[in-house]
Order: structure tokens, then C-alpha cells, then sequence
């Protein structure tokens, strides 16, 4: 019993060995747990504790577009007409209606923090209702960018973005070719699928026109933000991709040039109302259009979100908003004898040998028309003719072609007996006649839209004299003439013979000045009409004109048409243009005397009503050098007075200066130029006018 005791004793010592034992390791695991764990936090508090700190803040990510830079625009010397600027913004989105009292609310939450009156910046967001965004402030700080992100639940459609300001660095310089950029409406919203609604598109002129190649694609950049408002960094970035940027035909310093000229005649031409000049010059080689000016002149740099924000009387009261050179249509006068010349030669009518008494006047019928200041020029040839610009000859023409028989200075003459009734005639032979005029005309580009590429062009029209309305003029259908003549060999109208007489010499028809400087292309070429444009080449968001990069588009000349005329038509039709600028009978001999090289002109002058007063549109064509043309021109100026006068001494001064700037041979060099935009340009009155304008 005893040594059963004593063994009871041992094994209950040796458990207490090994408990001891035991919590020795324990102990000695939670003291190396605990020292870790005072090691790691020591490391969270010192080491990490800012940044740990901060990351308890954090509130959310914030995702901030970043619009695509805008393509730039080059002048055909590689300088640049419109470039971005990158801005930040703060910006309304209207993608979804929000309720006048929310603006309310964010006005007077947001207003102190962009330095404004809730009231000010109320008016604000809720102008410009069709448009999908609305810029509240620009070029904004860190800080009021942090705060709009930081209470972007207080403040739903408002937003920052990334975006670039357009900016055209030559202001009215080519204004309405360039066109101004605005913001993405409700109306038109549907053209631009993809798009962001805070985007800028392009809304007139080129910018318009080649907006696919402009714009780009957004990107974006996922920012954390904590509580105080402060950026964390970002965490992503997707970059934007720029917008193509594009190479014009268009020459910066001759478009200066055209300008300034259009400033100085408007400066000399003391108690006459101009109402707007258009000037076009075009490269006779491949249809690329080299100047095109329209005077009132405006600066895009004035136009904000597609708003104008300078200027605005004068916007609205100057039509500075229209380019005239491709929306505006007016009689054209005797600018369109060449092309009826050719007309009646096709048709046999005319031939080198025919001569007309020009006795200063003619009957048709029992209407008298006379010539153009009451000159009488005798017996006239065809080359003459153009010279001089007899209107008889051409009245003649016109009536011969129409088959109206006797017409002089003592006869009104009549229509063939063949013809049966008066009526019948006019719906056969007098349609004929006058579908040969305007067809010939329309086959060198004038009445219907060229296809250049810019926005908004309009066709010219056709007219002839309506008996039934008192002979007023109506307009003339020519295709449904044409159409209903090959069916059934009439057309039914109302016109007068005298409407042959005047279409013949540009009083039935209105063209526009970019119509003429396509027909005077053609008659240049001899015939080959080519489509005229202002793209000249695309280079890709990193390329321009002068770093060497290769363009991934070049335009190609288009052939449009071609006039069929035998060579001594052209020849003769040559000799009569030349003869109007180098003959000192003719019409445009003084606007042209001294010039190093030879032309071929045609003056116009239509009568035309402008406010209630009679007055003249001024008009003219043209091409140089002769005999291996390089350019072609069309001035139209309504109330100018005499084409010879105001658009022949313009159009003299372009070629002039293109020339000197291209340094021809027979130019002296003591006049050659550069091909840069010259520095006065800011100083000269064609730049400077428009914004003394209220």
C-alpha cells in the first residue's frame, strides 16, 4: 500500500513537470505573437499610418472624360488655321430633364465655389436650352475641381472634363470656310451616335464638312478621391485618341491678300451700297480652291458653344454669317456670253464669219431692248462681240437659237409658220431654244451646286418671262423641260421670246460666284470641268504638313463634266476673253493694263434691284496666263456698279498678288513675297474692321 502511494506521488509530480512545460511554450508563442503583432502595428503606425490613414477617407472613384484634341487645320503652306488649347471645364449635362429647383439648389451650392452669384450662374444653366451641355466655368483650379467631385451626389449632371478650346489664330481670316465649333443639341443629337453629350462638333464651314476626320475618340482617367477633396491619383487611364488633322488647297496668304484687296475697293467706292463681295480663285489644274472670301467678313474665335458671345449686332445685322461665295445666287450678266457663244456655235447658228448690226437697241416683238449704256457698236463678229460685250450680238444669238425670225432695229419679228399658234411655238421652238441656253450653261457648272466640299451650297436658278403674269419672271424647270420634250416633244409654258434675248445675255438666270469660278475653270481647260474642293490632304493625329509625316489621304482631281466644242470654238472664244483685258476696246482693258502676263476676262453687269433702288451687280470672270492657265477667278459684288469697274479691278489685284507670291517669272522679283501669312495682317483693316463693329 505504502509504495502504491509513493508512485501516486511520482506520476502526479512529473504531470506538473510537463504542464509547466507546456505553458512555458505557450506563453512563449503568445509573447513572440504579441511582439509581432507590436512590430507590425509600430509598422502600420509609422511606417504606413498616412497612407492608411488616407485610405480610410477614400470615398469614392470618380471617372472625368478626357476629350480628344480636335484635328488641326493647315493653309496649303503647312500654317496652322485652327488648333486646340487644352482647357479644364466644369460643365452642365442636360442628358436627362432636371427640375428648376435642383439647378436652383446646385447654383447656390456650386456658385461660391466658381466665384459667381447663384443668380448668375441660375441664367447660366438654363441657357441655351436645345443644347446638351452647358459650360459653367473654364480653365477651373484643383480645388474646384476636387470640390464638384467631392459632392457629386449634391450636384447631379454636373461634371469635369478634360477638353481643348478651338482657337483660330488668324480670326476672320477665311472666318466662313473654317466654320466654328458649338455644342451637341437636342436636334441633333442623332447625328452624333457614340458621342459624349459634352462634346464640341462642328457646326459651319469645314469644321462641319469634315467633322469625321476632326473629332477623335474620348478617353478617361479613374480618380480616387477621399473626403477632404483631395486626388489620390489615378487609378486608370484610357487616352484619348486626336482627331485627323487636315491640309487645305487654300492659301493663307492670298486669302489675307483677297481680303485686304475687298477692304481697300470698299473703302474707295464712296456712295455705293455693297451689299456683300464674294471672291473665289481656284488652281486651274486640279480644281483646288486657292482664296475664297465673303465679305461681311466673321471671326469664329467670336462664337462660343456654337453662340455668338462678341459682336452680335453686327452677326446679326451684317449677314456676316452667310458665305456668299456658295450661298449666295445673282445674275450673273454678261459673264455667261462665252458659254452661250459656244451654244449657238454647237448649234450652228453662229460661225467665225457671222457679223450683226449693232445699232444700239432691238425689237422683240413689240418689247424694245436696248444696249447696255446705249452704245452702238456696228457690225460686230463673234470676237467682238465678247470684247466689246455687244448686247445685240448676243440678243441675236439667243433669238436665233429660240427660232425667232427678224428681229432688228425696225422689225419685232415672228415665229416660224410652221409653228402653227403662238402657243405652239413657245411649247416647241422657244423651249428648245432656251433648254439650249441653260443646258450649255449647265454643263459648265452653272445652276447646279458643284459638290465642293462644304456645307450649305445652293444651286443657281432659271427663269423666263411669264405672259399670263404680266411678264414677271418665274422660275424655269429646266430638267422637266428637257424630260417632257424627249417624250412627247413639248413643253408647256407661258415664257416669251424676249426671255431668249435676256438669257442670252445673263438677265434670266443667277448663279453663284463659286458656280462662276467653275465655269471659268472650264472654260480654261478647254471643256474638262473639275469638281472644285478645299481638302487637300489628311495626315494622322501626329502628322502635320511639316514634321515630315506621311499623309494617309491625298485628294485626287475629279472630273465633274466636260463641254463638248470643236477647237476653233475654243479658239475663238479664247481671242474674244483676251481681247476684253488686252484690247482697249475692251470692256476690262484698264483693270488689266500693265499686268507682266495675258488673260482672259469677261465683265457683267446686271441691272438688279438691292432695298427698293435700281443698281448694277458687279461681276467678272477671268483666268491667267493665257495660254497655260494657272488660276481662274470670279468676283461678284451686288451694287458695285460696272463689272469692269469694282470685281474686274479685284480680281486683277488676286492674280496680282498670287503671282508675285509664286514668284513667276515674268513677275519682277523686286515684288515676290513670301508664301507666309504676312505679320501687318493683324494690323490691316480687313482684320481689324469687323471688331470695332458693336
Amino acid at each position: 500500500m505504502r509504495r502504491r502511494r509513493r508512485d501516486g506521488r511520482v506520476r502526479r509530480a512529473d504531470l506538473v513537470r510537463q504542464h509547466r512545460a507546456r505553458l512555458g511554450v505557450l506563453y512563449g508563442g503568445v509573447f513572440l505573437a504579441l511582439s509581432s503583432l507590436i512590430v507590425r502595428l509600430g509598422e502600420v503606425q509609422v511606417v504606413q499610418g498616412a497612407e492608411y490613414r488616407a485610405s480610410e477617407q477614400v470615398i469614392h472613384y470618380a471617372r472625368i472624360p478626357v476629350l480628344p484634341q480636335r484635328g488641326w487645320i493647315y493653309d496649303a503652306n503647312g500654317q496652322v488655321l485652327a488648333w486646340d488649347v487644352p482647357v479644364v471645364k466644369i460643365e452642365l449635362v442636360r442628358s436627362r430633364p432636371l427640375p428648376s429647383a435642383t439647378l436652383r439648389r446646385e447654383a447656390q451650392l456650386l456658385a461660391p465655389v466658381l466665384e459667381t452669384t447663384p443668380s448668375a450662374l441660375y441664367q447660366k444653366m438654363i441657357s441655351n436650352a436645345s443644347a446638351l451641355q452647358v459650360t459653367l466655368a473654364t480653365h477651373v483650379s484643383d480645388a474646384q475641381v476636387a470640390f464638384v467631385v467631392e459632392h457629386e451626389a449634391e450636384l447631379p449632371g454636373i461634371q469635369v472634363t478634360q477638353d481643348y478650346e478651338r482657337q483660330y489664330p488668324y480670326g476672320d481670316l477665311a472666318g466662313q470656310v473654317l466654320g466654328y465649333v458649338g455644342a451637341i443639341t437636342a436636334q441633333n443629337v442623332g447625328q452624333y451616335p457614340g458621342y459624349l453629350d459634352n462634346q464640341q462638333v462642328g457646326e459651319t464651314g469645314l469644321e462641319y464638312e469634315y467633322e469625321h476626320l476632326l473629332q477623335g475618340k474620348p478617353g478617361y482617367r479613374l480618380v480616387a478621391i477621399n473626403s477632404t477633396g483631395a486626388g489620390l491619383g489615378v487609378m486608370k487611364e484610357v487616352k484619348p485618341v486626336g482627331g485627323d488633322n487636315i491640309q487645305l488647297t487654300l492659301d493663307g496668304r492670298e486669302q489675307a491678300a483677297t481680303q485686304e484687296i475687298i477692304q481697300q475697293m470698299l473703302a474707295s467706292s464712296t456712295g455705293q451700297h455693297i451689299s456683300y463681295v464674294a471672291a473665289v480663285m481656284l488652281n486651274v489644274q486640279t480644281g483646288g480652291v486657292i482664296a475664297m472670301a465673303s465679305y461681311p467678313y466673321l471671326d469664329p474665335n467670336w462664337y462660343v458653344n456654337g453662340s455668338y458671345v462678341k459682336h452680335a449686332h453686327y452677326l446679326e445685322t451684317s449677314g456676316a454669317q452667310m458665305n456668299y461665295a456658295i450661298q449666295a445666287i445673282n445674275y450673273p450678266g454678261s459673264t455667261v456670253k462665252p458659254a452661250n457663244l459656244i451654244a449657238a456655235m454647237n448649234a450652228g447658228v453662229v460661225n467665225p464669219q457671222t457679223r450683226i448690226l449693232d445699232n444700239g437697241y432691238i425689237y422683240v416683238g413689240t418689247q424694245i431692248i436696248h444696249e447696255d449704256g446705249g452704245i452702238a457698236f456696228g457690225w460686230v463678229n463673234p470676237v467682238e462681240a465678247l470684247t466689246v460685250s455687244s448686247d445685240v450680238f448676243m440678243y441675236e444669238v439667243g433669238l436665233r437659237l429660240g427660232k425667232w425670225l427678224g428681229s432688228s432695229d425696225t422689225s419685232g419679228g415672228t415665229y416660224p409658220a410652221s409653228a402653227g399658234s403662238y402657243q405652239h411655238y413657245l411649247d416647241t421652238d422657244f423651249a428648245k431654244g432656251i433648254n439650249q441656253i441653260f443646258q450649255e450653261e449647265e454643263n459648265f457648272g452653272l445652276g447646279t451646286k458643284t459638290g465642293i466640299d462644304l456645307p450649305y451650297e445652293v444651286p443657281g436658278e432659271f427663269f423666263i418671262e411669264d405672259y399670263q403674269k404680266g411678264n414677271i419672271q418665274v422660275p424655269y424647270n429646266l430638267q422637266a423641260s428637257e424630260a417632257s420634250i424627249r417624250k412627247t416633244g413639248q413643253y408647256v409654258n407661258y415664257g416669251s421670246p424676249a426671255s431668249l434675248a435676256d438669257a442670252d445675255i445673263g438677265q434670266s438666270q443667277m448663279f453663284s460666284p463659286i458656280q462662276l469660278a467653275v465655269y471659268a475653270m472650264t472654260l480654261a481647260d478647254q471643256g474638262i470641268r473639275l469638281k472644285p474642293h478645299l481638302l487637300e490632304r489628311v495626315y494622322a493625329p501626329n502628322g502635320t504638313p511639316k514634321n515630315g509625316a506621311k499623309p494617309i489621304f491625298t485628294y485626287k482631281p475629279q472630273v465633274e463634266g466636260v463641254v463638248k466644242a470643236k477647237l476653233w470654238e475654243w479658239n475663238l472664244v479664247k481671242q474674244g476673253m483676251h481681247g476684253v483685258t488686252s484690247n482697249p476696246a475692251g470692256t476690262a482693258y484698264y483693270a488689266f493694263l500693265g499686268a507682266h502676263y495675258e488673260a482672259a476676262g469677261k465683265t457683267g453687269t446686271a441691272q438688279i434691284v438691292m432695298n427698293g433702288q435700281r443698281t448694277d451687280n458687279s461681276v467678272f470672270i477671268c483666268y491667267a496666263p493665257l495660254n497655260h492657265p494657272l488660276v481662274s477667278v470670279a468676283v461678284m459684288a451686288p451694287g458695285g456698279g460696272y463689272g469692269a469697274q469694282f470685281s474686274a479691278i479685284i480680281a486683277r489685284k488676286m492674280i496680282d498678288a498670287y503671282f508675285d507670291e509664286h514668284h513667276e517669272p515674268w513677275m519682277p522679283k523686286s515684288q515676290w513675297t513670301s508664301t507666309r501669312i504676312p505679320q501687318s495682317w493683324f494690323s490691316s483693316p480687313a482684320y481689324l474692321i469687323p471688331e470695332k463693329s458693336p
